[in-house]
C-alpha cells in the first residue's frame, strides 16, 4: 500500500475586503496599491488537501506562478495545508499569459516535484479572473481524471482509488449530488461549498497535530521555499507566456455603475411605534405577493 501525494495550485489575488482596495482615478483596480493575500478558492483547495494530511497522512506540495511577492500566498497556504513544498515559478516570460499559459507553467512545475503526484487539488476560480478554466486545463495538460465542483472525498489506499461527491445540474435541477469514483492520479477542482469533516477522536486528535505543526512550518515557510525561473523548470517558450496565450483581448469596457434601486432604514427596536410600521410593511409586502 503506496502512501498519498498531493499537490494544490494556489493563486495570489488582490484583497477585495474593505479598506485593501484601491483604484485609479479612471476608476480600473490599482494592483501596486491594494493587498494582496492567498484567494479565498485557493485557501478552500488547501484546506482539502490538510483533509488529505489528516486522514491519510498525505504529503502535500503547493505550486503556483506569480511574482516574487506570491510567497505570501504559499505561506498562507502552508499554514491551513501542512505543506513541506512550497513551489514559486516566476519569471518574466510568464508574463501576459491567459490561463491556457498559466496552466503549462504549472503542469511543468507539478512535474518537477519531489514526488509523483496522486492528487492535484484547485480552487473553483480566481476572485479577479473567474474564468475557472485554469484547474481544468493544468488537468488536460497532466493527463489527469478531471473532477469539477467536488463538496467531498475519500481515497482508498489499497486499491488507489478515489471517490467524490460533487455538484451537477441535472434536468434543470441544480445543486444535484453525484457520486464518482475514479482512479488516482486525478485532479480534483473544489466547490466553495466544501468542508472537511473530522468525526471521531483520533481524526480530531490527528488534526491538532497537523495543525500544530502547519503553524510552526508556515513560521519558518522560507526553509521549504524553491523559486524556479523559466530555464530552471525547462518549459517550451513557445508555450508559456504570451506566445502560449491564444487569448486575444479586443477591447475593455468600464461597466457603468448602475442606479440604486433600493434604500435602507435604521429602525430602533427598541420604539414600539417603528416596530408597528415595519410590520405593516411587511404585511403590505406579502399581501402583494399573493396571486388572486
Amino acid at each position: 500500500m503506496g502512501g498519498l501525494n498531493i499537490a494544490v495550485i494556489i493563486k495570489l489575488e488582490p484583497d477585495f475586503s474593505e479598506g485593501n482596495v484601491s483604484y485609479n482615478p479612471d476608476g480600473t483596480l490599482n494592483r501596486a496599491e491594494t493587498k494582496n493575500t492567498l484567494g479565498p478558492h485557493s485557501a478552500i483547495a488547501a484546506h482539502a488537501a490538510f483533509f488529505g494530511r489528516v486522514m491519510y497522512d498525505a504529503e502535500i506540495s503547493i505550486g503556483t506562478m506569480g511574482p516574487p511577492i506570491a510567497d505570501l500566498a504559499l505561506q498562507q497556504a502552508q499554514q491551513i495545508s501542512d505543506a513541506e513544498e512550497l513551489c514559486l515559478y516566476s519569471d518574466r516570460l510568464f508574463a501576459g499569459a491567459d490561463t491556457l499559459g498559466t496552466a503549462e507553467v504549472l503542469r511543468v512545475g507539478i512535474e518537477k516535484m519531489q514526488e509523483k503526484m496522486d492528487i492535484v487539488f484547485s480552487g473553483h476560480r480566481a476572485s479577479d479572473g473567474e474564468t475557472g478554466q485554469t484547474g481544468p486545463q493544468t488537468a488536460w495538460k497532466l493527463g489527469f481524471t478531471f473532477l469539477g465542483n467536488v463538496i467531498s472525498y475519500s481515497v482508498d489506499l489499497e486499491t488507489r482509488m478515489v471517490r467524490a461527491k460533487r455538484l451537477i445540474s441535472l434536468q434543470g435541477f441544480p445543486s444535484v449530488i453525484e457520486e464518482v469514483e475514479a482512479p488516482l492520479p486525478v485532479f480534483i477542482s473544489i466547490d466553495p461549498t466544501y468542508k472537511s469533516n473530522y468525526n471521531t477522536v483520533s481524526q480530531r486528535l490527528a488534526f491538532q497535530k497537523y495543525q500544530k505543526e502547519a503553524t510552526q512550518r508556515a513560521e519558518n515557510y522560507k526553509d521549504y521555499f524553491k523559486i524556479f525561473n523559466a530555464k530552471e523548470l525547462g518549459v517550451d517558450e513557445t508555450l508559456v507566456g504570451l506566445p502560449g496565450s491564444p487569448t486575444i483581448v479586443y477591447k475593455v469596457e468600464r461597466v457603468p455603475k448602475s442606479t440604486a434601486t433600493r434604500s435602507a432604514e435604521v429602525i430602533d427596536g427598541s420604539d414600539p411605534e417603528q416596530i408597528r410600521k415595519v410590520v405593516s410593511k411587511m404585511k403590505e409586502a406579502l399581501a402583494a405577493m399573493v396571486i388572486k
